[in-house]
Parts: C-alpha cells; sequence; structure tokens
C-alpha cells in the first residue's frame, strides 16, 4: 500500500456502497470512489455534502483501512446535532453521491516499512485511524510489534470490538488493552478511570526500545497521554498526535 508524494486534491463523487454497525452511535461507510490515488494509514479525507438550496457543509474522519480498489471505508459516530454525521449515519442511502477530498495528513501516518515498535493509544473513536495502522500492518505482512490502549466509556463504546478480539488473539506481536472510564465489564481488573501514569507505563513500550507513539481522541485526552508519554522518556518527535473536539 503507498499513497503518491503529492495526491490529488480536488473534489471527488463517492458513492456509499456498504454499511456496517459498530456500535450503537457508529458505523463503517463504505465507499467507492472512482480514481481513488491511494492511501497511508492514519490519512484522513474531508466529506462535503450540498443541500439543495446550495448550503454546503464539511467534516473529516480517518480512513479506516487499506484501501481496495477504489473503495475506501470511514468510520463515522454520530455526533449529537451535528450537520454531516447524522445524515452519513441515519439518511445516506447505497448509491447516493457525496463529495470526497484526499487523501489528506502526512505526519500522523505509519509505514509498512518501519520495524520499530508501534504503541497506538486511543480515546474513544480515535481509534479509527490507529485501527487503519493494525489494519494496514496485517496487510502487509510486517513484524513491527504493536500496542494499542484503547480508552472508552464502556465495553458497548468499543468501536471493532469484535475485529480486535480476533486480531489480539491472531496477529502475533499484537496487544491490546482497555481502560474503562464509565462503566466496566465482568473480569476487567480495577474500577472505572481515565487513562493514566500506570495504564501507559503498564501497557505501553519502554522508552529505550525508541517506540513510535501515536495517540488519537478527544484534545484533553490526548494532551494528557502525551504529556504522559514524554515524562516517561519518549522523545516528543516520536509522540505523534491528532485530536477532536469534545463532541467527538
Amino acid at each position: 500500500m503507498s499513497a503518491p508524494l503529492a495526491a490529488p486534491l480536488g473534489w471527488r463523487v463517492a458513492r456509499l456502497v456498504e454499511r456496517r454497525t459498530e456500535t450503537p452511535t457508529a458505523q463503517t461507510l463504505v465507499l467507492d470512489v472512482p480514481g481513488w490515488p491511494g492511501h497511508l494509514p492514519g490519512q484522513h479525507v474531508d466529506v462535503r455534502l450540498t443541500a439543495p438550496d446550495g448550503y454546503q457543509a464539511a467534516r473529516s474522519y480517518s480512513l479506516a483501512g487499506p484501501a481496495e480498489g477504489d473503495r475506501v471505508a470511514l468510520t463515522v459516530q454520530r455526533v449529537p446535532d451535528g450537520e454531516v454525521s447524522p445524515y452519513l449515519i441515519d439518511t445516506w442511502a447505497t448509491g447516493d453521491p457525496v463529495e470526497v477530498r484526499g487523501p489528506v495528513g502526512g505526519w500522523f501516518v505509519w509505514r509498512p516499512t518501519e520495524t520499530a515498535p508501534v504503541l497506538l493509544v486511543a480515546g474513544g473513536s480515535g481509534v479509527v485511524p490507529l485501527m487503519a495502522m493494525v489494519r494496514a500492518r496485517r496487510a502487509a505482512g510486517s513484524r513491527a510489534p504493536f500496542r494499542l490502549i484503547y480508552s472508552a466509556r464502556t465495553q458497548a463504546d468499543v468501536i471493532y470490538a469484535d475485529e480486535l478480539r480476533r486480531r489480539a488473539r491472531d496477529d502475533r506481536g499484537l496487544d491490546v488493552a482497555y481502560v474503562y472510564t464509565r462503566a466496566a465489564p465482568d473480569g476487567w481488573r480495577g474500577e472505572p478511570h481515565r487513562i493514566g501514569l500506570a495504564d501507559v507505563n503498564t501497557h505501553g513500550w519502554p522508552a529505550e526500545l525508541e517506540p513510535l507513539c501515536y495517540v488519537c481522541g478527544p484534545t484533553g485526552f490526548v494532551e494528557t497521554v502525551a504529556d504522559l508519554l514524554v515524562g516517561l522518556g519518549h522523545p516528543p518527535r516520536r509522540v505523534r498526535t491528532e485530536r477532536f473536539g469534545p463532541t467527538g
């Protein structure tokens, strides 16, 4: 999988070909985008809607995995009172058009040629670009060791729950740990809490191994985790972050 050095960033017409329910508030949408140039895990696209009266609204969504020809996947979480996500989840029908632009982003990406250990830390729907990296690792046959720490409100809010369970079992070199902030499932050790030093220290990589660290989630979550990683000795240049607003 590769992305061109200068990907075209004009608007393209895409059409919905498949949707999958991930959680009560999140769905994966598979789009057919003729002429898609390819992308790297961690990149995103802009999605634009145009109303009959000409009003336009655009939002950015992370790509959820490697492209399959002209087909790409986005995982969208419904934002209360949002302009775009409710339409994509509740109204957008198979075959309907929408405009997309991308791929966008060149810093928050993982390349399958990398061999260093990788630490992924996700808050809520921030798992989407990190899951793209997990999927790309498997698709490329990479042996780079991965660790994912996923913070979610409850077990029901875990996006890709079944796939993560399967990959943690079958993908050699991938470890997955969870932090629950509101309610924990039976058998999970500890009480619900926000991610902290003990979680990152226990489930992450030691700084001396020089892992690449990717952190994605709400702004406060990302700032907290990035500070923890730097405090544990990880060089700031190896801590890459992607954030979104609190409504995400």
